[in-house]
């Protein structure tokens, strides 16, 4: 069995090193795992600490314009090779020492896809009141929506088979392609769970990205998808 690791990276010099090491660390068992590690064309010095990483089991491609992050994800989904595919930020607010109890789940309960939970539990998981609420509103439209039954649409620990992950027709470019995920995994299986994580969120001067756009992008994308036929083709 093998897991791929789908990491997107834009101006993360202090973190990427890092993240790596701790992907590569994780007990994985009897796990194989590969790493695809996309710079979105980042201008701190990431891409030149990309290039010096030299593991076999380490890909680095590099964008030629930022193009996003749903674009980088995108970018990467074709090459995977696992069996189960997850996403990976390249900054230090998710453990890769989740991964064992995500595919343990999805093992064990004979699941396509499983998500990494901030919220179950009761964990209140942000800084800010107003991204903790929107994520929450999501939720609950999506579920309503898509019969779905999530509880953190917005949680970058998605682990998915991958030929169901491969099968998607995903367009977003942006932090959207978390909601477009949801969406369309919901449509293409049923056999869907969660477990909790933990999760260090750090701050906008600390260099987090999403921004309020973002968030009004994200409902759009709920409703196109439920919504206009033509976001399935």
């Amino acid at each position: 069995m093998k897991l791929s690791v789908i990491i997107c990276v834009f101006n993360e010099r202090d973190t990427i090193l890092e993240i790596i090491r701790r992907v590569q660390a994780v007990d994985l068992g009897d796990w194989q795992r590969e790493l695809i590690v996309v710079d979105n064309c980042s201008t701190d010095g990431t891409r030149e600490l990309l290039q010096t990483v030299t593991a076999p089991n380490v890909r680095v491609i590099l964008q030629p314009r930022n193009m996003g992050k749903g674009a980088s994800v995108r970018t990467a989904i074709p090459l995977c090779a696992g069996d189960y595919t997850i996403t990976q930020d390249a900054d230090l607010e998710y453990d890769p020492a989740e991964y064992p109890r995500l595919l343990n789940k999805a093992l064990s309960e004979g699941l396509e896809v499983v998500y990494g939970s901030r919220v179950l539990g009761g964990k209140r998981y942000h800084y800010y009141a107003a991204n903790y609420w929107a994520v929450r509103l999501l939720t609950l439209i999506t579920n309503l929506l898509f019969g779905a039954r999530y509880t953190d649409v917005a949680t970058n620990y998605k682990l998915v088979r991958t030929s169901i992950l491969q099968s998607l027709k995903l367009t977003c470019n942006g932090f959207d392609l978390d909601f477009e995920l949801s969406d369309k995994l919901a449509l293409a299986t049923r056999k869907i769970g969660e477990v909790p994580i933990s999760f260090n969120p750090r701050t906008y001067a600390q260099g987090k990205k999403i921004r309020l756009r973002d968030g009004l992008r994200a409902y759009w994308i709920v409703f196109r998808d439920r919504f206009v036929p033509q976001a399935w083709h």
